[in-house]
């Protein structure tokens, strides 16, 4: 898919063009993986640009890091402060991704990373519409597992932490399914590649609980909010993978891919978008496009 980069980048402290934002390739996460990202939308609604939930990004952005000893040198009103501006200098005026990251620079081939490693932080903005088709999506069960705390910790948005998620996500696609569904150690429902998942039956939620090593989502919590509000149960819980085959309704959760239907698992047909599905996708929109005023505190308006 397309990701038009907006023209100026933020790093470390100052704007500059995306041809300038270089770093060496000595740099210590690109042999090592030792990043931190965030994944931001900011979404336009024809009156000014709305970046959703940005504190909590910005609180998981931070303690991602504290997991590894990984320093993030600006205070979190200066990254604010950066993402509002960046998007300001690229005159953003449609619905947009962010993506804030931090990485341990030239360190050698040390892997005694503590606090006085040094880092570095760029943020990038680019235009971005659907990740999925919203008319539903097909996926399979990998037959790799999601790692567990038991080696690296879960709830840490680190680059070599996607190592896991790319080879589901290259199963699936050989195997001719637009997702993949990983399974925990134990067997259990866990998460897709980079979302959390939800199951549907008798009008209410399930979703997998965090010891199955799925990610404590910001969407995740976002819709498990909205459900609460318009009357639906979620259960938080251990999902035998068996469960998939029987939900009236499954759905994924992620700031990219918002709220995605799942149409068929392997190669059982689910159906269409569903009733509960299209009322949350319905919720989600008015929040992010600043239609419900009890959530206007999740948005920062940019202009």
């Amino acid at each position: 898919m397309k990701f038009p980069i907006s023209k100026f980048i933020w790093f470390d402290g100052k704007y500059v063009t995306s041809e300038k934002a270089k770093v060496p390739v000595t740099t210590h996460a690109i042999h090592y993986g030792t990043s931190i990202f965030e994944g931001i939308r900011g979404y336009w609604n024809s009156e000014n640009l709305y970046i959703f939930r940005l504190a909590d990004h910005l609180k998981r952005f931070r303690n991602s890091g504290r997991f590894y000893s990984i320093s993030l040198n600006f205070s979190d009103n200066q990254i604010s402060n950066a993402i509002v501006n960046l998007c300001r200098k690229n005159d953003i005026r449609q619905s947009c991704y962010i993506r804030p990251f931090y990485f341990v620079g030239q360190y050698g081939i040390n892997l005694h990373v503590n606090e006085k490693s040094p880092t570095h932080v760029a943020i990038y903005t680019a235009l971005f519409g659907d990740l999925f088709d919203k008319n539903g999506i097909t996926t399979c069960v990998s037959s790799w597992r999601k790692f567990s705390d038991a080696t690296t910790p879960t709830q840490a948005k680190m680059g070599g932490n996607y190592l896991n998620s790319i080879l589901a996500t290259q199963e699936c696609k050989r195997n001719g399914f637009d997702e993949a569904i990983l399974l925990d150690l134990a067997g259990n429902v866990s998460e897709a590649p980079g979302e959390n998942i939800f199951l549907v039956r008798d009008e209410q939620l399930l979703t997998p609980p965090i010891s199955s090593s799925a990610l404590d989502g910001i969407t995740r919590d976002t819709i498990i909010t909205l459900a609460h509000d318009m009357g639906y149960k979620t259960i938080i819980r251990k999902i035998p993978k068996s469960e998939l085959y029987l939900a009236d309704e499954i759905f994924l959760t992620g700031t990219a891919a918002e709220i995605t239907s799942i149409i068929q698992i392997d190669h059982k047909k689910i159906g269409k978008v569903g009733k509960i599905t299209k009322s949350m996708i319905a919720a989600y929109n008015d929040v992010v496009m600043n239609k419900n005023d009890k959530y206007s505190n999740w948005l920062t308006a940019v202009y």
